[in-house]
């Protein structure tokens, strides 16, 4: 991975949270109160957890965003550099750090509810006080844990500087056509795949049928503006669709653990692939394997797996595992 290292990095624009992970035997119903099995305290936030991601595989990755002052912001800061991301984009505001609490069930199925905090703070404003390294980016990861008017900006600055643009629709909120027609690439799970096309999920029929579906889903949500489209499908891999060529890519069979980021996994990831020269199939499957990797351990960023470990299990899966339909 040196000549990496010559390469424009990956730059990511996003939430910086601590995620307050519970235990329990399942996820709980409304008003239904569990007694857990366990609690840890995880560096994470969509965007810093891609951030790792990409870092953890050997690749350049820098990080804007915000941190508040306080024992989070602190911890959050040098996780980040310790994982040999790049912060000095990321700035300490008054105000709390963003939080996530997690239930995570013994079936390794997660429920998530995020307080932005100081991720909220993440404004035009301060994307904009960063464009040339938004410049300088030979690709960039978004999410949806900040102002929505600031991935606007950021979709702007990144077609004016002909950088492509990655964006993972979570949580899934209403998007104007312009910011979806300024997206390179799309990454919904099924759950944001069904609201921004405006589909009930038909995938689980089997067969022809659930592949029809999904093409279907994905032009559905291409017609919104992405030019190219990653459906993640949790443990069945993942549907891309990219210059009229449309493949679903299985995932290995692993032992889940813990769900939690396996989309940042995902998203991290291909970032790398790309960049490093795979084609959009080549780059799926390599990202699908880190997804896979990473539900097999607990916590978000430290399941992120290196580039040795994704090669490694990409190495010894069957050719069967990993057959394209």
């Amino acid at each position: 991975m040196d000549t990496a290292k010559s390469m424009r990095p990956i730059v990511v624009v996003g939430s910086i949270n601590m995620d307050l992970v519970s235990a329990a035997p399942r996820i709980p119903t409304a008003g239904e109160t569990l007694l857990g099995s366990g609690f840890q305290m995880h560096p994470g936030g969509k965007g810093a957890n891609q951030a790792v991601a990409v870092a953890r595989l050997g690749y350049p990755v820098e990080m804007i965003g915000l941190v508040g002052a306080d024992l989070f912001g602190e911890q959050m800061r040098m996780q980040l550099r310790s994982a040999g991301v790049g912060v000095a984009a990321v700035k300490t505001v008054e105000g709390p750090t963003g939080i996530a609490a997690i239930t995570v069930a013994s079936s390794g199925e997660n429920c998530i509810v995020v307080t932005p905090g100081t991720n909220a703070a993440v404004s035009p404003e301060y994307v904009e006080q960063h464009r040339l390294l938004i410049r300088s980016a030979g690709m960039v990861l978004a999410q949806l844990e900040i102002p929505v008017e600031s991935v606007e900006r950021l979709a702007e600055i990144c077609v004016e500087a002909d950088v492509p643009l990655i964006l993972d629709p979570a949580p899934a909120q209403p998007l104007s056509p312009e910011l979806l027609r300024r997206v390179q690439w799309i990454t919904p799970n099924e759950t944001e795949a069904e609201f921004y096309s405006n589909r009930s999920g038909d995938h689980d029929c089997g067969g022809s049928d659930a592949v029809a579906a999904l093409l279907q889903t994905a032009h559905a949500v291409m017609a919104q503006g992405p030019r190219n489209v990653i459906l993640k499908l949790g443990s069945r891999g993942a549907y891309v669709v990219s210059d009229g060529v449309a493949q679903q890519v299985t995932a290995p069979p692993v032992d889940v653990v813990d769900t939690t980021a396996a989309g940042d996994a995902l998203n991290g990831a291909f970032a790398v692939a790309m960049m490093l020269g795979k084609t959009p199939l080549e780059s799926v499957q390599f990202a699908v394997a880190a997804a896979s990797l990473s539900v097999t351990r607990s916590g978000a960023q430290p399941s992120m797996p290196t580039m040795d470990e994704v090669s490694q299990l990409r190495a010894i899966t069957s050719a069967k595992a990993w057959k394209i339909t």
